[in-house]
């Protein structure tokens, strides 16, 4: 029996970091107004990188799969800091680490400016930058400093090689695309532009390890840094079209030598009866599980909707012939799986210790099976460790910090932290103008109301009832909205069931009506019918996949 740790996203930022200056800040906080606005926190990653390695250590697990995004924003200091922690746990506990970059990580070849916003006592901030041609503005200082700048491939790879990137003494095989050689200069290929004028050397960092005998390991290096149009300066951000959005889809075209050689381990573990898992940065199936084209109708061109892998990019993948696929970058828990005939691919999507929900994955193999299991971490020592600084900024800007400062546990912080995001996110950037308008002022009874109204509506025609003010908020079925399709079985751990049960009523109620496409009645009908989808499709917290044909059987929910 082999157990495996697939952990993601950690995005790691050292509070502890300071700038070099006697302006900086005496800790590297961040503010609350840049933590609410991201989906991601950042200075609770500090203390939930370590509880999530100790959770690992003490289940006597010593194999560690970090699907990408192990920094913050691949500043380098940041890098450093999160490579010696990773170093530290392989010194005391043995822990060995096969990673993948993540857009986060870094940036082309030459990497990128970053520039962050730290936090003094009394609620202020400062501008750390590696940019010297960034702006104060409503800071009260700015400190340039070189340790802020994320570094491109050639400074990257080599900070993380101790991650699997090169050939270590544990590793009982270990090859890339390339061949044998790990040096980087051998693992470049060439990419172009869109109109083909421009043409770059960039580096692939994917390779196939065996660090235990019959387990094959293979990282795919999914990051895409196409160069835009135009002969413009390499060494400048804007001359890469960023791979955060593209991911798999851009594979096909641009490293096609990469699902080649996919092809080839695929065959070879085969032959050899390797155990073949492979994991990347991005999903190679839509990991929303089918309800990505609905959002879209719904919602139009969202986060989630940009990112998601089409129909075309999951089949070349499944053609490869890789069959088990761990992913991170979208902070969900999801399984989604795709067939044709005898060939078959399950991409297991693994959630972030910090974006909702917090937890990781843990993958057992024995008799021909693979077991997954989901491990929810809501409970992480210190987790409030900006709380003082949070409640001084909002005391100083006069916003209400939505009640994140008060939450007693990092699973309540995190499940805050995404109601803020709707709040401020979600609603007025993804959501079109007028359904968005409606949600903070609707509640379930006047939902409900609406659905009895045979005549389709216009989001001008609809106001709120009175006695309607004691039902549940429209803004919190959006937010659970939300729970559900971020952490799918996770987030009944925060969802009560009462509250389930009247989403499935509403839903019911809806599913009933006709109206016209355009309607309000039917916007929200086809909102609630994604929920419903969510509701229908929870799989199992643990499962298990059988290798030979890719059958999923759910077990029992772990202690």
């Amino acid at each position: 029996m082999t157990r495996i740790a697939v952990i993601a996203d950690p995005h790691f930022h050292d509070v502890t970091y300071r700038a070099g200056s006697p302006r900086a800040p005496s800790a590297a906080t961040r503010s609350l107004a840049d933590t609410v606005a991201s989906t991601r926190v950042f200075n609770e990653s500090y203390p939930a990188l370590p509880a999530l390695l100790d959770d690992i250590v003490a289940r006597g697990i010593e194999l560690v799969i970090l699907v990408g995004d192990l920094t913050d924003d691949g500043q380098h200091a940041t890098m450093a800091a999160a490579t010696a922690l990773l170093q530290d746990y392989s010194d005391r506990h043995g822990l060995r680490f096969l990673a993948t970059p993540g857009n986060h990580d870094l940036y082309a070849i030459h990497g990128r400016h970053q520039s962050k916003r730290f936090l003094d006592p009394d609620g202020s901030h400062v501008l750390v930058t590696s940019d010297p041609a960034a702006e104060v503005e409503d800071s009260t200082a700015l400190i340039l400093s070189p340790e802020m700048y994320c570094g491109g491939y050639d400074a990257a790879i080599p900070a993380m090689a101790e991650l699997g990137f090169f050939r270590r003494p544990w590793h009982l095989h270990w090859e890339s695309p390339f061949g044998q050689d790990d040096a980087l200069a051998t693992r470049s290929f060439e990419i172009r532009s869109a109109d083909g004028g421009t043409v770059r050397r960039m580096i692939d960092s994917s390779y196939l390890a065996e660090p235990i005998a019959g387990l094959w390991v293979l990282s795919i290096d999914a990051n895409v840094f196409e160069p835009r149009d135009g002969n413009g300066d390499p060494t400048l951000e804007r001359s890469y079209i960023d791979s955060t959005d593209a991911g798999w889809n851009a594979m096909p075209r641009h490293k096609p030598f990469v699902l080649a050689w996919m092809r080839d381990v695929a065959a070879r573990a085969k032959a050899l009866g390797k155990t073949l898992l492979a994991f990347s940065h991005y999903p190679v199936l839509d990991p929303l599980n089918g309800t990505t084209a609905d959002e879209a109708r719904l919602l139009g061109d969202t986060s989630f909707v940009r990112r998601a892998p089409t129909a075309a990019t999951a089949e070349a993948a499944a053609a490869t012939g890789i069959r088990i696929h761990f992913s991170g970058h979208l902070h969900i828990n999801d399984t989604a799986r795709v067939a044709n005939g005898d060939n078959w691919l399950i991409n297991i999507a693994v959630p972030s210790m910090v974006g909702f929900p917090p937890a990781y994955k843990i993958a057992t193999i024995a008799d021909g099976h693979l077991a997954i299991e989901t491990v929810v971490l809501a409970e992480v020592p210190g987790f409030d460790l900006a709380f003082d600084l949070y409640k001084a900024e909002a005391k100083r800007t006069g916003e209400h910090d939505g009640g994140i400062a008060s939450t007693t546990s990092h699973g309540a912080f995190l499940s805050t932290h995404l109601a803020e995001m709707v709040r401020r996110r979600y609603l007025p950037k993804e959501w079109p103008a007028d359904l968005a308008a409606l949600v903070p002022q609707l509640t379930l009874a006047d939902l409900d109301r609406l659905a009895g109204v045979a005549a389709p509506l216009a989001p001008d025609d609809v106001t709120p009832e009175a006695t309607s003010a004691e039902a549940l908020p429209f803004f919190d079925l959006v937010v659970d909205w939300y729970r559900l399709r971020k952490g799918r079985h996770v987030a009944l751990d925060f969802v009560a069931p009462e509250r389930l049960e009247a989403y499935r009523k509403l839903a019911a109620h809806y599913r009933a009506g006709d109206w016209a496409a355009t309607s309000v009645q039917a916007r929200i009908a086809s909102f609630l019918a994604i929920l419903e989808s969510y509701l229908a499709s929870l799989p199992s917290r643990d499962f298990s996949i059988d290798l030979a044909n890719g059958v999923v059987e759910e077990r029992p929910v772990s202690a």
